[in-house]
C-alpha cells in the first residue's frame, strides 16, 4: 500500500492530470545536489583558466587555440548554465512551464553539438598540421579558423532549433502529464549527424594523423642511427611516439565512453523521448566537457605554466600578456 508521501502529487488542484511526485531519501539527493554541483564547478573552472590563458597570453594566438578556445567556450557554458540546471531536472516535478522547458534544452543542444563540431575542427588542425605542414600555415590561417569557428556555432543554432522545431510549435505535446519536462527528437537524424558522422571524421584523420607521426619518427629513428646518436635520441623519439599513441587513444576512447550511452538510445527507436528518466545518461555525455580541458589542454606545457601565472595572479601586472611560456 503506497504512503501519502508517494502518492503526492506535483499539482494537487488537478488531481489525475497531474504527475505523481516520488520524493528520493534526503541523503540521496543532498549527494546528487553535492556530486553534480561539484562536476559543473570543476568543469566550468577548468575551462575558464583555457579561456583566459589563450585569451590574455600572445604567444597563444594561434589558430590551433583558437579552436581551443571556442571548444572551451562551449564547454564552460556546459559547466555554469547546463549541469547545473540538471538539478531543477532531477526534481520530480517541473514547474516553469512548458515553453521554459523547450527552451532550456536550446542550450545543451547547442553547447553539445558546439563542442562535437569544435573537435572535428581541432582534427582537421591536426591531421593538416602533420600530413601537410608547408601549407598549413596558408590552409589553417587565423582568418579563415576564426571563419570556421563562426559557421560551427551557426549551424549548431540552426541544428538545434531543427531537432527541437516540432516541440517549440507545441509545447508540452509529449508530456504525459502536468509537472513533466519532456521533449521529442528524430533520433536517427540526430544519430547519424550529431554523432556517426562527427566520430567518423575524428577518429578517421586521428588514425591519419597516428599512421603519419609514426612514420615520421621511424625516419627520424633511422637518422639518428646513421648520426650515430641513437642512444641518445631514440629514447626522444619512442617516448614522443608513445605520448602520441596516448594522447589519440584518449581522445577517441573518452569521446565514445561520453556519447555512446546517450546515442545508442536512438538506436531503440525512430523518436529519442528525453525527460527526467533520461538525465543520468546526458549527464555521463555533459561530463565530457570537464574532460575536454584535460584532454586537450593539460598534455601541453604552455598551460600548466599560465595557470602558475594566473593563480598567482601574475597577469595583472603591466605587459604581462608578453609573457614567455611556450
Amino acid at each position: 500500500m503506497e504512503t501519502l508521501e508517494e502518492v503526492e502529487l506535483c499539482f494537487p488542484h488537478l488531481l489525475n492530470a497531474s504527475c505523481k511526485k516520488r520524493t528520493r531519501p534526503h541523503s540521496e539527493a543532498m549527494l546528487i545536489y553535492v556530486l553534480v554541483s561539484c562536476i559543473s564547478l570543476l568543469t566550468a573552472s577548468l575551462n575558464l583558466l583555457v579561456i583566459v590563458s589563450i585569451s590574455h597570453f600572445r604567444q597563444l594566438h594561434t589558430p590551433t587555440n583558437l579552436l581551443l578556445l571556442s571548444l572551451a567556450v562551449s564547454d564552460f557554458l556546459v559547466g555554469l548554465i547546463v549541469m547545473p540546471f540538471q538539478i531543477i531536472l532531477i526534481e520530480p516535478c517541473w514547474f516553469l512551464g512548458n515553453l521554459l522547458c523547450v527552451l532550456y534544452y536550446f542550450l545543451p543542444f547547442i553547447t553539445v553539438y558546439s563542442s562535437v563540431t569544435n573537435m572535428v575542427l581541432i582534427s582537421v588542425d591536426r591531421y593538416v598540421a602533420i600530413c601537410d605542414p608547408l601549407r598549413y600555415s596558408t590552409i589553417m590561417s587565423q582568418l579563415r579558423v576564426k571563419h570556421c569557428v563562426l559557421l560551427s556555432w551557426v549551424y549548431c543554432l540552426f541544428y538545434s532549433f531543427m531537432l527541437l522545431y516540432d516541440n517549440i510549435k507545441q509545447p508540452g505535446r509529449f508530456n504525459s502529464c502536468f509537472g513533466e519536462c519532456v521533449i521529442s527528437v528524430n533520433g536517427a537524424v540526430d544519430l547519424v549527424l550529431g554523432f556517426i558522422i562527427p566520430i567518423s571524421a575524428i577518429i578517421i584523420l586521428y588514425v591519419r594523423v597516428f599512421v603519419v607521426a609514426v612514420s615520421q619518427a621511424r625516419s627520424m629513428r633511422s637518422h639518428v642511427a646513421a648520426v650515430k646518436l641513437q642512444r641518445s635520441l631514440t629514447v626522444t623519439v619512442q617516448s614522443s611516439e608513445l605520448k602520441a599513441a596516448r594522447t589519440l587513444g584518449v581522445v577517441v576512447v573518452v569521446f565514445l565512453m561520453c556519447y555512446c550511452p546517450f546515442y545508442c538510445i536512438s538506436l531503440s527507436g525512430y523518436n529519442l523521448m528525453i525527460g527526467s528518466s533520461s538525465n543520468s545518461i546526458a549527464f555521463v555525455l555533459y561530463f565530457n566537457s570537464c574532460l575536454n580541458p584535460v584532454i586537450y589542454v593539460f598534455f601541453y606545457r604552455w598551460f600548466r605554466k599560465s595557470i602558475k601565472l594566473i593563480v598567482t595572479l601574475q597577469i595583472l601586472q603591466p605587459n604581462s600578456f608578453n609573457a614567455n611560456i611556450l
